[in-house]
């Protein structure tokens, strides 16, 4: 992976804000010249341009199981967040979350497999092709976004560390820094945040690991500079800003899960059918849309899903 920092890019090699956002309309102009031109493209090295606190991304290719609904906005996605470490209100992230350092950055891979490392952020991703995702993320607090990730299959990375055959699950581990995250001075959650997912789940060609969003790199509040996306289950379980992954026999604990198993339960799938203890999982509001909608079984996403947990009670399993 190519990076070029701010002071070594010519104000012609950045692409405007304006120019991204309103890619679809492009794309329909350009039609085949735009797909030849794509196809020029080298995914596998992709170029990294640094531009302030995000990176433009170019070499990505279009991912598979996308949503073709509308896009929430970009304002949408980086201001209207869960990121407990940086605060409990929606707005903390985006306020406090320029605090946190994210270069360097290391990636921790633990436990039962047979390439343990520490990667730079840069290695980790290096051999793997990005893709644009646009995937539905449905909260538990029964909102819901339409985002386009960019990022990995999470298979991908996982047979290259080559598990051994005692990993069952996955235990994934943010950043514990609280003199950069001010929610971690806080006892709202046993911090560092921790969650988890069975192999199988990870093995799913839906679960990517992201480093970015509409063109650009993560920004902080969206999880930089690397993150899970599980698109069928709620949003707490796509961890951010991820610093270890470890390969492990047993079930591994989980934050909310720990903090209350009333309310959280491990699997957390989209499941309209389990209400939280205090509210309906019926429906759900799309941010920036007046009306609620109702909310899908996976998420929508259970013709890629569900065989995942046949003969389990989903009700019981939640």
């Amino acid at each position: 992976m190519l990076i070029k920092h701010a002071d070594d890019i010519r104000s012609s090699e950045i692409t405007p804000e304006r120019a991204y956002v309103n890619r679809r309309q492009f794309m329909q102009a350009a039609g085949a010249a735009l797909a030849a031109a794509a196809g020029a493209l080298a995914p596998e090295s992709p170029l990294v341009t640094v531009a302030g606190a995000q990176a433009a991304i170019s070499g990505v290719r279009k991912g598979p199981f996308g949503t073709t609904e509308k896009w929430n906005s970009f304002d949408d996605i980086t201001h209207y967040n869960n990121f407990y470490e940086f605060g409990v209100d929606k707005t903390d992230p985006s306020r406090y979350g320029g605090s946190l350092k994210t270069k360097p950055w290391t990636v921790a891979v633990e436990g039962h497999v047979n390439r343990p490392a520490t990667y730079h952020l840069e290695d980790l991703v290096k051999p793997h092709a990005l893709e644009e995702r646009v995937y539905r993320l449905r909260c538990v607090e029964a909102w819901s976004m339409v985002i386009p990730w960019i990022g990995f299959p999470l298979a991908d990375f996982v047979k290259r560390v080559e598990p051994t055959s005692k990993a069952k699950y996955i235990e994934f581990t943010t950043l514990l820094r609280p003199s950069e995250m001010p929610g971690q001075r806080r006892s709202v959650l046993d911090w560092p945040y921790t969650e988890g997912l069975r192999l199988d789940e990870a093995m799913s060609p839906l679960t990517i690991l992201a480093v970015g969003l509409y063109g650009k790199t993560l920004m902080n509040q969206n999880g930089a500079p690397i993150r899970l996306v599980v698109p069928w289950k709620y949003g707490f379980k796509s961890i951010k800003s991820i610093v270890r992954i470890r390969f492990v026999e047993k079930q591994p604990a989980t934050a909310w899960n720990n903090a209350t198993p009333g309310e959280y339960g491990f699997y957390s799938n989209v499941n309209p059918d389990v209400d939280h203890p205090r509210w309906s999982q019926q429906t759900e509001r799309r941010i920036g849309e007046f009306f609620r909608r109702k909310t899908l079984m996976f998420n929508g996403y259970g013709d890629q899903v569900a065989s995942l947990y046949a003969g389990m009670d989903l009700k019981k399993s939640y």
